[in-house]
């Protein structure tokens, strides 16, 4: 299973290759794939170095929020991380 993590677009170059933020990591994907136009502000998601569509931003800021929450949760102990589902299926019921 793979998990995309909304990534905003920082730029865009002449090559069609974007610098996009996860979550505060920066990385360089290319945009080749996407079947509609990009554009700096918008949030993609990534598989393995390919932008692989656009996400619309209330989505894409309601997904961040929830990596957010299950990252604190895990830090702090109160999911653990061998736990199946990280605690989503209350959250998705």
């Amino acid at each position: 299973m793979c998990l995309s993590i909304p990534s905003k677009v920082v730029e865009i170059d002449e090559a069609n290759n974007a610098l996009v933020d996860t979550m505060g990591v920066k990385r360089r994907v290319s945009l080749d794939l996407v079947g509609e136009p990009v554009g700096v502000g918008d949030y993609v998601l990534i598989h393995v170095g390919f932008a692989m569509g656009k996400i619309d931003e209330k989505d894409a800021l309601e997904s961040l929020a929830i990596f957010k929450e299950i990252a604190a949760k895990m830090q702090s102990g109160e999911i653990d991380e061998r736990e199946g589902d990280l605690g989503l299926a209350d959250r998705l019921s």
